[in-house]
């Protein structure tokens, strides 16, 4: 068995020239290998029965010979691929399974009656140029680069990536010749494998943004260290993705993804403050805090695409005045576009950004500064904190919206940024307790956050209206404020009820 130690990298055919030049200034030697064209199916069952236990079954053909290979699950973080991989040479073009050993295969996994069933679910087919190089410290890393193509139901799609492999040595240099390859080509880092986008193609089911954050898949048992690697590797994954549909398909809520991802990665170094001392992650937040910015304008942009939107209720009421939907059409004349979000997410400074936050998870970096204490914290059961940290928010949360107060707007302004957080420590702990009793705390205060950024588009409009100063635009502030009264009576009578909702950490 080998375990596979990889980064991946998605490259374009720009950046493939610069690539021999680059791996020869890092290496102390280079072995140049033949390029081989590479042939390989994938295969699985009707039912997709491999892909569900996260084994991958493929077969590939090089001049001749051919060999079949398993995959099995492991981890991606960040680019960095690692799974256990076994590789056996075979006489045809179909895959043997009972030839491996049977210990591999997980426990219960039905082996003959998925061996009979397999058949190929899609090929790719690519050339690959390999170097084998040795660093100053004597680590040994391969260095592939693929083109072509992969097949599945009629359809296409390219293969244009670059994989290094640590073959022997130290991860550092690994981790190196990428900071070095980010650095000099702008090369981005890669989330899915050939497979994942195989299956893709092949069952119709494109990549699609999602709808929330979600909650990060957490068992009763983990240890506090152990939610934390859980967490912020989620929270990587979950920008990666995001970041990939974003060029699939450009669109304002698959950034604001984007953003949903960067804030759960920060909240998680605040809630597992007891284990991550703010040294180890200082120039991460500092990094994080200007993706943030470069993202900034994303919100407003999205609620001014919504008033504007011809099925919008207020888009008729905005029409009525051409000078605040001029003003409006100036606003998103100066967004960035879809090449200017692209270029970010190609640049260097990004690229090291999800590089470091992979680097931080495999060095286990938070350990460096550990005494005793944190040391006792990191090995206890995360559902021994977990009730604690709800509590501490939820009290905070009710001292800032005392239930025998009416709020104002300011006072909802003011608030959004702490029930955001209250309700991201939910994004991270929240799988631990019941699903339905969950949703039905959390529902409303989602609600409530909702409507806190309609109202800062209300106030925003409405700040829009006097910046002009003129007559004609009285009417629509005094609708805007109208609106922003009925919102915040809605709000309360909201806010009310869930305060005697019983929180379901109980």
């Amino acid at each position: 068995m080998d375990t596979e130690i990889e980064l991946k990298f998605l490259v374009s055919d720009n950046e493939v020239p610069l690539i021999p030049a680059l791996i020869t200034q890092f290496a102390k030697t280079v072995t140049n290998k033949p390029a081989k064209n590479l042939t390989n199916a994938y295969f699985d069952t009707p039912n997709r029965e491999l892909r569900a236990l996260d084994i991958g079954l493929r077969t590939r053909c090089c001049n001749d010979e051919c060999e079949q290979t398993i995959k099995l699950a492991g981890e991606v973080v960040g680019g960095l691929h690692q799974r256990p991989e076994y590789n056996l040479p075979i006489q045809s073009g179909r895959p043997d399974l009972l030839a491996f050993d049977a210990n591999i295969w997980p426990h219960g996994m039905q082996l003959e009656s998925i061996a009979e069933n397999i058949f190929p679910i899609f090929s790719t087919n690519f050339i690959r140029r390999t170097w084998l190089i040795e660093t100053d410290s004597g680590t040994k890393i391969e260095v592939v680069l693929d083109k072509g193509e992969i097949a599945a139901q009629g359809k296409m799609e390219p293969i244009n990536e670059l994989e290094i492999e640590l073959i022997e040595g130290n991860k550092e240099d690994l981790f190196l010749l990428a900071d070095h390859l980010i650095k000099q080509a702008g090369m981005r880092l890669g989330l899915y494998s050939k497979a994942a986008r195989g299956y893709r193609i092949a069952d119709d089911k494109p990549l699609k943004p999602n709808k929330f954050i979600g909650f990060v898949p957490l068992k009763s048992q983990v240890t506090q260290e152990q939610a934390l690697i859980a967490t912020v590797s989620y929270g990587i994954q979950f920008v990666q993705k995001h970041e990939q549909c974003y060029f699939n398909k450009p669109s304002l809520k698959t950034l604001k993804r984007v953003i949903d991802g960067v804030s759960l990665i920060r909240h998680a170094f605040w809630l597992f403050d007891d284990i991550v001392d703010k040294s180890s992650t200082e120039s991460i937040r500092n990094e994080l805090k200007w993706l943030l910015s470069e993202l900034a304008w994303v919100e407003n942009a999205i609620h001014l695409k919504t008033y504007t939107s011809k099925r919008h209720a207020y888009h008729k009421k905005l029409n009525q005045f051409p000078e605040l939907a001029q003003v409006i059409t100036d606003l998103q004349d100066v967004q960035p576009t879809p090449t200017d979000i692209e270029d970010l997410f190609h640049c260097t400074r990004y690229n090291r950004l999800i590089l470091s936050l992979t680097r931080w998870l495999v060095d286990r970096a938070w350990r460096k500064n550990w005494d005793q204490k944190a040391l006792s914290a990191a090995e206890l059961p995360v559902t021994e904190i977990a009730s604690q940290l709800f509590d501490k928010d939820w009290q905070e949360l009710k001292n800032l919206l005392p239930q025998d107060k009416s709020l104002s707007e300011k006072d909802y302004l003011h608030v959004r940024i702490k029930l955001e957080n209250t309700l991201l420590s939910g994004n991270c702990l929240g799988k631990l307790y019941d699903k339905e009793t969950r949703k039905a705390f959390r529902t409303p205060w989602i609600d409530i956050v909702y409507g806190i950024y309609e109202l800062e588009t209300l106030a925003y409009l409405y700040q829009l209206c006097q910046s002009q100063n003129a007559d004609e635009l009285q009417e629509v502030q005094a609708w805007l404020k109208q609106k922003s009264d009925f919102l915040i009576s809605a709000m309360e009578q909201s806010r009310q009820s869930s305060m005697h909702s019983e929180p379901y950490w109980f």
